[in-house]
């Protein structure tokens, strides 16, 4: 048995073995193959079942006849394998091809005067691989290849792509910029609800604008669980192809100036003390803002469908194009929302489709065209709402282009999604639901993480054409400057944990690189939008090559870039072709760093697995201390007063964080990036990985408020020493 499981993980892709962090080679064990092919709903419990699964998976092709699409470079005679009986083989084939513009291309040939490939028995009969070989295509996009077979017409998606993406001109020729990055709903403001919105962010980018910067970077704004405001990680949304609503400014909505029932609500005094309460409190109350804006939300919509839908107004017009525009996707996304707060609202207990009734669990079935059709105007609703963050975003973009921002807005799309969510609500087959992702062992993680995350089954996103991969890219890219792809590495391989085993008992999967890069490219390319990749920890070289030879930006973290003794790297020898930051939402603050809050918050929650490892970070840290105040002092950044050899910890003052910075920016990385956080002095983290509930992951506001950052003297001070990466 052992033989055909391991034959049959060979051909799914799932990795015999990987090395760690520390060079130590894991093999996959056979429990960990069985769960992992389970999870793919492939049989494999013995070895006859192995067999079969075997044949089936080595047949798929050539019963398809055509692959199920086909992803090429522009410019280079494109391969395509046509599997056929040798008794067709003498018959005329014609093949039609649809470009995108409209036009079109055309040919014909018999496949058994084409170069042939390999040969196999099928059903009793010879088949064999023929190779048409089409002439290059120069307009990179998305066609349509139609072949008549025989007595049949087969269709085939072409897509081809760019080899290179996108290079805004603020960074050709050696170009080099800088940006801030928040977390937008932890923005404090004299004006918001709670939690930062899309007004805060027009802000943000006047602010950076004045202050010279090319770009603000934001968390992930995907969609998460209207009904569960506490379900509040951006990386774990219930889908990526939209939004979340909780950043609506609602005072900015077309419409509220007309709503003389909204304006009324709004200032009630109650209301008005209910948001100043929002406003007020340290950390973020998603619960209170979701209620202040549920109750404001609805009300604008109702004027909308009597003041324009009634009317079929411009406005009206306007919306139905939206619909139009995002169709299916749209309509399954506020229909799950729909269906997720009527059946939660009944029994609490229900927090996503996969123990919601059967009957619901599926999109098509009759109960859920019944439901659809009784409540259309409650799906419309978050099909209204999802317009209203599109427009929202849409005059985002235009700002950061009238203030002429290099980049503009820099977004963030997670690596995969929550299980009980819209988006595997809706494309059910293309994730192993009972699989997550996450990656293995390391020194804070000793049992390797497992961030619950359902993954894409490579061979079934492909049967579906990449379809899915294409949306979450335009939907996060369509109003960005620049985009950072969490854990890119996920582009080639992905680790996936198997169903009832530990995060140490995963494996890695393969996926089809080379397509996913170049559909990357040309969404890139289409959207005007640079890409960031975030590539961290064991990546591998292919990577880490492919993804520099098309224009990638790496991810370079200072607390990561260290010499063989563990001295800070010089900046000079950073890549251009990188991003470089101090830190990020997943690690310590500078002043946090400085502090040790880090290592004293984990061990103080219990989350080191043994108390040798919490000394050697705590010695490592003391080292760290003095090793950066040596480097700053080689650097002539160390500020006056503190000396390189402290014989106690000196302050972090806001002159060290600024020297820190700066010496960053000396770096040739084409972009740098100032967290808020530390422009401001803060000592917490985001979020601390390996807790839920024991720490406010989410919920930390800036201490400063936004009105205030003109007259911030570390604001200033940050601002003032950026010249170097202009």
């Amino acid at each position: 048995m052992s033989h055909a499981l391991h034959r049959l993980c060979d051909l799914v892709g799932i990795l015999p073995d990987y090395y760690d962090i520390w060079g130590h080679r894991h093999e996959t064990s056979d429990a960990a193959r069985r769960a992992l092919l389970g999870a793919m709903g492939i049989a494999c419990a013995d070895e006859a079942a192995c067999a079969q699964s075997i044949q089936a998976w080595q047949e798929m092709p050539w019963r398809r006849k055509l692959p199920p699409v086909q992803v090429a470079p522009a410019d280079a005679p494109i391969a395509l394998s046509i599997h056929l009986p040798e008794r067709e083989a003498g018959q005329v084939c014609t093949w039609r091809l649809a470009l995108e513009n409209g036009h079109q291309m055309a040919g014909h040939c018999t496949p058994g005067s084409l170069e042939h490939g390999e040969a196999r028995e099928l059903d009793g009969e010879p088949w064999r691989e023929y190779r048409l070989y089409l002439p290059p295509i120069d307009d990179s996009g998305y066609h349509r290849l139609e072949l008549d077979l025989a007595e049949e017409t087969r269709n085939l998606p072409l897509i081809v792509h760019p080899t290179h993406c996108h290079q805004p001109p603020c960074i050709a020729e050696g170009g080099r910029v800088w940006g801030l990055s928040v977390q937008l709903y932890g923005v404090r403001s004299q004006r918001n609800w709670g939690m930062g919105d899309f007004g805060d962010l027009s802000h943000l980018l006047a602010w950076a604008a004045q202050a010279g910067a090319a770009f603000v970077g934001v968390n992930p704004l995907h969609a998460l669980y209207p009904h569960n405001p506490l379900h509040i990680s951006p990386y774990s949304p219930s889908s990526r192809q939209f939004v979340n609503t909780l950043y609506l400014d609602v005072e900015a909505v077309p419409g509220f100036a007309d709503c003389a029932e909204a304006r009324q609500a709004v200032a009630e005094k109650a209301f008005q003390t209910k948001l100043q309460s929002l406003r007020d409190a340290t950390l973020i109350d998603h619960a209170g803002v979701a209620e202040a804006k549920g109750r404001i939300l609805p009300l604008l919509y109702r004027h909308f469908r009597s003041a324009h839908l009634a009317q079929n107004s411009a406005r009206a017009q306007a919306f139905r194009a939206f619909q139009a525009q995002f169709g299916e996707d749209l309509r399954r996304f506020a229909l799950y929302q729909a269906l997720q707060a009527h059946l939660h609202a009944h029994d609490g207990e229900l927090w996503g489709w996969p123990v919601w009734p059967e009957a619901w669990r599926d999109p098509a079935s009759p109960e859920v065209r019944a439901f659809a059709a009784e409540h259309a105007e409650r799906i419309e609703y978050f099909e209204y709402l999802q317009w209203l963050a599109e427009e929202q975003l849409a005059a985002l973009r235009a700002q950061a282009e009238q203030l002429g921002l290099g980049i503009g807005l820099y977004q963030d799309l997670a690596v995969g999604v929550d299980k009980g969510g819209a988006e595997t609500w809706a494309n059910h087959d293309l994730f192993a639901l009972e699989a997550r992702t996450g990656c293995p062992p390391d020194d804070f993680n000793p049992r390797g993480q497992d961030w619950g995350l359902p993954p894409w089954q490579p061979h079934r996103l492909r049967e579906a054409g990449y379809a899915s991969y294409i949306a979450a890219l335009r939907a996060n890219m369509r109003h960005a400057g620049a985009l950072r792809l969490d854990h890119v590495m996920g582009l080639m391989r992905l680790y996936w944990v198997p169903p009832g085993m530990q995060g140490d008992e995963g494996a890695y999967l393969t996926y089809p690189f080379a397509d996913l890069l170049g559909i990357l490219a040309l969404e890139s390319r289409r959207n005007q939008c640079l890409i960031v990749g975030e590539d961290l920890g064991t990546v591998p070289d292919e990577v880490r090559h492919k993804l520099h030879e098309y224009g990638v930006l790496s991810y370079k973290l200072f607390y990561f870039e260290r010499e063989p003794d563990g001295a800070f790297r010089a900046p000079g020898l950073f890549p251009a072709q990188s991003l470089v930051a101090a830190s990020t939402h997943d690690l310590a603050t500078l002043k946090g760093f400085w502090q040790s809050a880090d290592i004293t918050l984990r061990e103080q929650l219990k989350l080191y697995p043994s108390e040798q490892l919490r000394q050697a970070q705590t010695a490592g840290r003391d080292a760290d201390r003095w090793r950066l105040l040596q480097a700053l002092e080689r650097d002539g950044l160390l500020p006056e007063g503190i000396p390189a050899n402290p014989a106690e910890v000196p302050e972090l003052t806001p002159a060290l964080i600024q020297a820190i910075h700066q010496r960053l920016a000396r770096s040739p990385a084409q972009l740098f990036i100032v967290q808020a956080e530390d422009m401001l002095g803060e000592a917490e983290q985001a979020n601390l990985p390996g807790t839920v509930d024991e720490h406010p992951n989410w919920r930390r506001k800036l201490s400063v408020a936004l009105e205030a950052w003109p007259s911030d003297a570390r604001a200033a001070g940050m601002v003032g020493r950026q010249g170097g990466a202009g």
